[in-house]
């Protein structure tokens, strides 16, 4: 009996890493552990082979190499900075999505086969309608479901810029991944997005059957921007006594305001997110500072007793490492089983890159395995 591919993934991510947090400078510069995970992600090119053609740059002394000649792409095009853009200027800007696609036809490695179909779906919420994307397993059902947030600060991205997250979950988990067109700031201010994720959930809870999905077994999850989502959704069900869901995976979560925490300080000028993108976020947002207190931007602060088990992934390089600490230990001393992993030498937004990181290979069958295991119980 064959293995499915994501077992292998798993396997070799625990195998020929071990531990990310201490091993991972080690599986940077080890041919063999990158070429395992290479071939297990589907591509028979070496992820080795990726390297930077510059100098380590100043604001991540210990970058990964195929981290950075990601970010030596993003920074090839030449974009004006996010923070002296509009919000329909910045949306225009190239992405890490780009930079991935652009570096893996330098390298001639190809997209994985998926093993899902999509389809699209248009609901209503208040003060209008939200598009949600499906991606379903090639089989028969039912299957879990997962409410996938994607990130962009609340104002930029879409479902396209984070596709491979969605599309890996699915295909990796064999689960229905309902990917969540919530409305963006400034047009739409703060709480729109918290509000359209939450209806986007209930709405999988009432058509969880007619999209192939088991109603039993949702989870919510998201990143950055969407790991928030993730996290206010379980509480808004929590709140409104309505099924909650059986984990919750937020990946670099948004968890509070405050710009002056260690990893805000050590990562200020970190890319492709740096502090000044985080406050350009924020202002557009927002419809006052004094919105910053509300716990469903400060989550730290806010009640989170009698939440499912939650698995919190974090970036080495990254302005918001801290938030997903500091998150990770309000769910533990709120009495919610919490399970985290930190990537070293990677930054923000690198979860959707297994085709080329071998860091986001293992950090997407960790999150695969966390996820099953919910489901299962």
């Amino acid at each position: 009996m064959k293995m499915k591919p994501f077992m292998y993934a798993v396997l070799a991510a625990t195998v020929a890493l071990a531990s990310c947090q201490s091993n991972a400078n080690k599986s940077a510069g080890d041919s063999s552990a990158i070429d395992t995970l290479a071939v297990e992600a589907g591509n028979p090119v070496s992820l080795n082979s990726i390297r930077p053609t510059g100098a380590t740059p100043a604001w991540a002394p210990d970058i990964h190499p195929q981290m950075q000649a990601v970010m030596e792409k993003l920074a090839g095009y030449g974009d004006k900075p996010i923070p002296q853009l509009t919000a329909v200027e910045a949306r225009k800007n190239h992405t890490p999505t780009d930079a991935v696609k652009d570096l893996m036809a330098q390298y001639k490695i190809a997209a994985p086969p998926s093993n899902v179909d999509t389809s699209g779906k248009d609901i209503p919420v208040a003060g209008g309608t939200i598009h949600l994307r499906m991606y379903t397993p090639k089989s028969t059902g039912p299957f879990p479901v997962v409410v996938y947030y994607h990130g962009g600060g609340f104002v930029i991205a879409n479902l396209d810029v984070y596709d491979a997250s969605a599309r890996s979950l699915a295909d990796k988990l064999g689960a229905v991944v309902v990917s969540v067109a919530y409305r963006l700031a400034p047009e739409k201010k703060f709480p729109t997005a918290h509000n359209d994720a939450f209806a986007a959930y209930q709405w999988v809870l009432a058509n969880a059957a007619a999209i192939k999905g088991d109603v039993k077994k949702i989870a919510v999850a998201g990143e950055s921007a969407g790991g928030n989502l993730a996290l206010n959704a379980a509480i808004a069900a929590r709140d409104k006594k309505v099924a909650l869901p059986v984990h919750i995976l937020a990946v670099y979560p948004v968890a509070q305001p405050d710009m002056n925490t260690p990893s805000y300080q050590k990562y200020a000028a970190a890319k492709p997110l740096d502090k000044p993108m985080m406050a350009w976020f924020v202002k557009n947002y927002l419809n006052s500072m004094a919105e910053a207190k509300d716990p469903r931007i400060n989550l730290v602060a806010a009640n989170l007793k009698g939440l499912p088990s939650s698995t919190i992934i974090t970036a080495q390089i990254d302005p918001l490492q801290s938030d997903g600490e500091m998150i990770a230990d309000k769910l533990k001393a709120a009495g919610v089983t919490v399970d985290t992993k930190n990537f070293d030498g990677v930054t923000h937004e690198f979860f959707g890159m297994a085709t080329v990181l071998p860091e986001a290979v293992e950090a997407q069958a960790y999150a695969v395995d966390q996820l099953k295991k919910s489901f299962s119980k």
